[in-house]
């Protein structure tokens, strides 16, 4: 039987496209299936996972620079897989939606340049959504699509948040903080608004620790301040990237060690943060199980800053209710999130370790002085339902 009224919610990052389908059903998008295109990998494929079942499917098609063969052979799989003849939309996740978008936005062909216009503010993010976006128009023009921005949640942001101190016509220039992760922390909030209501209606920090990593405040489920700023640079380090760093260290590097701006970029975004100060590793996996001591280092720093950055965002928000962990390394990562926890202990945070070892949705001690939850994100599920939402 023919399917109708199925949504596709498209999720590129640096190194994968994260993909999920879903009956556009009220009040919110019901997943059937969702899956992976692991670009790093020859020869690609996609992995799929429909409830209990898994597979991997081979792909035919090569990866060039518009992806458009990937993208037909996969379409094609999924209408054939899942048995429709067309989508009533595909939602994207784009990471940069500036000071233009503050929520979903059909994709136009003045949406589009809009949101190409802003690749310089995310030059090795906004390419990937392009890339995307524009082999769908080309290879299913009569298909529906909706754009979910990263930037949009922290709209809500004061402009005190969300200044720098430098001259302010480049704040009127869009020089400012617009911070990002913004699908997943919406998830976050609408997860503990029906976890835990009363709570979430307080003063609550949430950690996206993954290969990205950042933290929002939030009060009331609404975003009040966050730790990346102009760029997916700033605040904590990550899997590759540096986080907060001196802006005399950049001066010093472009002028006394005289490094290109192409070869700084490329430090800055991929050789830094835990593979930077480890020497060896992106992966906090690969870190836990090491005996060196630079692994041990890579992992207090990013315990260290995250800590430093919960009590920084408390101070924003004028108190900690609660602490939720989320994103690869806050939902898998016991050791990490008690690193981190302890360096909170003046805050009042115990963490009960054995719900703790266990990944239990709540492990603060029962005389913790803030709740501590582990809330698995979901950003296809809110690109989905922003779609839904559009449609009407």
């Amino acid at each position: 039987m023919t399917r109708e009224n199925l949504l596709l919610a498209l999720n590129p990052g640096s190194s994968s496209i994260k993909f999920a389908i879903y009956e556009a059903r009220r009040p919110d998008a019901q997943r059937i299936g969702r899956g992976v295109i692991d670009l790093q990998r020859r020869p690609l494929s996609l992995r799929i996972v429909e409830g209990p079942q898994k597979a991997e499917i081979p792909l035919k098609s090569a990866l060039d620079d518009d992806a458009h063969g990937v993208i037909d052979e996969t379409l094609g799989w999924l209408a054939d897989h899942f048995s429709f003849k067309a989508l009533a939309a595909i939602g994207h996740r784009v990471v940069h939606g500036g000071d233009r978008f503050a929520g979903p936005a059909v994709i136009d062909e003045e949406t589009l340049g809009a949101i190409v216009a802003l690749t310089p503010l995310a030059p090795l993010h906004q390419p990937q959504s392009i890339h995307l976006i524009q082999a769908i128009k080309r290879l299913r023009p009569e298909t529906v699509q909706i754009a979910s921005f990263d930037t949009a949640f922290h709209r809500s942001q004061s402009d005190l948040v969300r200044r720098f101190a430098l001259p302010r016509r480049l704040f009127d220039e869009g020089v400012k903080r617009y911070g990002f992760h913004g699908l997943s922390y919406k998830y976050i909030a609408g997860q503990l608004a029906r976890i835990a209501p009363d709570i979430a209606n307080g003063r609550v920090v949430v950690a996206h620790l993954g290969s990205g990593a950042s933290l929002c405040a939030l009060r009331g489920g609404v975003s009040q301040d966050t730790t990346m700023g102009f760029s997916t640079l700033d605040g904590v380090p990550m899997a590759t990237r540096c986080g907060a760093v001196d802006p005399g260290v950049l001066l010093h590097l472009l002028k006394e060690q005289r490094m290109s701006v192409d070869a700084l970029e490329e430090m800055l975004y991929r050789q830094s943060g835990l593979l930077g100060v480890s020497g060896f590793s992106a992966d906090s996996r690969a870190l836990l199980a090491s005996d060196a001591l630079e692994a041990r280092e890579a992992l207090d720093l990013f315990a260290f800053r995250v800590g430093s950055e919960v009590a920084a965002l408390a101070a924003t928000i004028g108190g900690l209710e609660a602490l939720v962990f989320t994103a690869g390394i806050g939902e898998h990562q016991p050791a990490i999130r008690a690193s981190i926890c302890a360096r909170l202990a003046w805050l009042g945070a115990q963490v009960d370790a054995e719900a703790n070892d266990r990944n239990a949705q709540r492990i603060d001690a029962p005389a913790s002085a803030a709740a501590i939850f582990v809330i698995a994100t979901d950003e296809e599920q809110t690109i989905a339902d922003e779609a839904l939402g559009l449609l009407g």
